[in-house]
């Protein structure tokens, strides 16, 4: 069966991705900053080994580098992130905002690199990544400015990625994932975990290499940069 990795998979949406896929019988490679509070995580059926990953720490993806060599992996989810409040140039925390870069930018790109042969060697060769419309400049409403330009910078980073691995046959594509119910998007949020993971799995199921590098709604929409 084919293997799906996970980052952030404790929780929101890298909870119920890690959810589906298990039911559907993939083998999930389920990573998160603290796999012995990860109860729900641990509580999915299915071969779904858990590995503790912050994607802030270099000496962590070491290890789950060297823990998975020669594993392939055929669709790396990169969907840990943060959003630290702030409406506006002026409300903004520096120390909060090179947190959110670091965690949203450096993380899913220094992840995405170290596991890239493990993605190589398998048979989808796709590389997913959770970004949001509200790093679209076209769409770019004001305020936010922390959380915006980290998933601006992620959707950069992701088309140069595109652009260094299409040619080996990879699969790099960013995701709105919808305005989800989950603690980052709030009670009131108009769509469900369960709608998000699931719309999101379709539109990866049906990749091909002309989608590489492309920036999509979880429903398969284009979005603009």
């Amino acid at each position: 069966m084919p293997t799906v990795l996970i980052t952030g998979a404790n929780r929101g949406i890298g909870l119920e991705l890690a959810r589906q896929y298990a039911a559907d019988g993939w083998t999930v490679v389920a990573t998160c900053r603290e796999p012995g509070k990860a109860a729900e995580l641990k509580a999915i059926g299915g071969d779904v080994p858990v590995h503790r990953l912050d994607v802030d720490d270099p000496a962590d993806l070491d290890a789950l580098a060297a823990a998975l060599n020669g594993q392939p992996i055929d669709v790396l989810f990169n969907n840990a992130g943060i959003n630290i409040r702030g409406a506006s140039i002026g409300d903004i925390d520096y120390d909060g905002w090179a947190r959110t870069m670091a965690t949203n930018v450096f993380g899913p790109v220094r992840v995405a690199w170290a596991l890239k042969e493990n993605v190589l060697a398998s048979g989808a060769k796709v590389m997913a990544f959770t970004s949001s419309k509200m790093g679209s400049i076209a769409e770019n409403r004001g305020g936010s400015i922390m959380y915006r330009s980290s998933k601006t910078a992620l959707n950069m980073a992701v088309d140069c990625l595109a652009r260094e691995l299409g040619g080996q046959g990879a699969i790099a594509v960013t995701f709105h994932p919808g305005h989800v119910r989950t603690d980052m998007g709030g009670p009131s949020a108009p769509v469900t975990a369960q709608e998000s993971a699931a719309g999101m799995r379709r539109v990866i199921a049906g990749l091909t290499p002309a989608d590489n590098g492309a920036f999509r709604n979880f429903d398969g929409t284009p979005l603009p940069w």
